[in-house]
């Protein structure tokens, strides 16, 4: 099978946003201490507040955001190591 870069890319948005939303379910489901708040605790990079185009007739309004925690981090460390042992 022939790896390519859009493949990878695939790989790791599945597998991060597969981590993401496990991260997001033991955050609510773990119990208060210390196993919640490494859950809780991200890191978002990403443009804030969005950039604004205003051309009077047409307004565009540009923005990313990423919510990252440690089960995307390690979610996507998983799809790196699926992609090169498949």
């Amino acid at each position: 099978m022939k790896k390519s870069p859009v493949l990878l890319l695939v790989f790791l948005l599945i597998s991060g946003l597969l981590g993401g939303v496990l991260g997001e379910i033991l955050r609510i489901m773990a119990p208060q201490g210390m196993i919640q708040t490494i859950f809780s605790s991200n890191f978002s990079p990403g443009i804030s507040p969005p950039l604004t185009i205003d051309l009077v007739l047409i307004k565009f309004t540009f923005g990313l955001a990423l919510k990252i925690n440690l089960l995307s981090l390690l979610g996507m460390f998983l799809g790196i190591y699926l992609y090169k042992n498949v």
